[in-house]
Formats: C-alpha cells, structure tokens, sequence
C-alpha cells in the first residue's frame, strides 16, 4: 500500500535548488532584524509616551474633577502673559518675501558648498567651464540680489 502514494509525496518533496533559494532567502531575511526591532522599539515609544501622558494628564487634573480648581488655573498659560486678543494675527508681506529671499540665498550657499569642495579635484580637467557656470550662477543670484535691493524687499518699514 505504501507504494500506491510514492508518486503524490515525490511531488511535495522540494527540490534541492528550491532548498538553496530558501537558505539565501532566509539568511538575507535576518538581516532586516535589527530594522524590524528599531521599528518596533519607534512604535512602542510613540504609543507609551501617549498612554503615559494621558495616565500622568489624569493624575494631574484630579483637583478640577473634585471642583478645587480655579479661573486662574483654568485659563492658557502663554509665557507668563494673560493672554488677551486675537491668538493669530496677520503678518506684514513684507515678512514673508525677506523669508523667501531668506531661503533663496540659503540654498544659493548649499550648491555653493559642494562645487567648492570639489574644486579643486576637478581643477584639472575642467578649470574654464567650472569656474565660468560658478560665476554666471552667482551673476544671477546677484542680480536678483539687486533687484531685491531696488525693490527695497531688505526694508521693514515701507
């Protein structure tokens, strides 16, 4: 009888190549541990230091629970200031274009820093044509820079 089923269990039985893949599979799979527990390390934290400030949060209010607590307490604490007023009032234009102007020569300085670290390796091949599309970069955020300056953008008060 045993024999009857040979050719049905011959089927399930895995191939040595498969076998191989396997082991590959799974060796390169427990490389990805140590991402795995950091990922589960991130999500405990974030969901421990929620449930313990909701636990601390509730011990702390326990006094307007019993009706002790007071208007002083019950009002925003802004930095020591009673807060009186609008909470967000609008900002001059003026702030946000010397932000934007903020920004532009900021990230003038970071394509600046890169071209002047490998300057000088590639000095050698290519001296003309590096410091050539430098210069015309910076002619350009120059004159943006004076049109700026005309536009009197640089000026609070206006």
């Amino acid at each position: 009888m045993a024999g009857r089923f040979d050719h049905l269990f011959a089927l399930a039985k895995p191939s040595k190549a498969f076998l191989d893949w396997l082991m590959v599979d799974s060796q390169q799979l427990r490389e990805y541990v140590p991402v795995l527990i950091l990922a589960a390390v991130a999500i405990a934290f974030a969901f421990g230091t929620l449930a313990l400030s909701v636990v601390v949060g509730k011990w702390a209010n326990r006094s307007r629970r019993t009706g002790h607590s007071t208007r002083v307490k019950d009002i925003a604490y802004e930095c020591g200031m009673i807060p009186v007023g609008d909470g967000s009032s609008r900002l001059s234009v003026k702030f946000y274009l010397v932000a934007m102007l903020f920004i532009l020569f900021d990230i003038e300085v970071v394509f600046l820093y890169p071209w002047a670290v490998v300057y000088k390796s590639m000095l050698v091949d290519h001296a003309n044509l590096i410091f050539g599309s430098m210069l015309t970069f910076l002619g350009i955020l120059f004159v943006g820079y004076i049109y700026a300056l005309k536009k009197r953008a640089f000026e609070w008060k206006s």
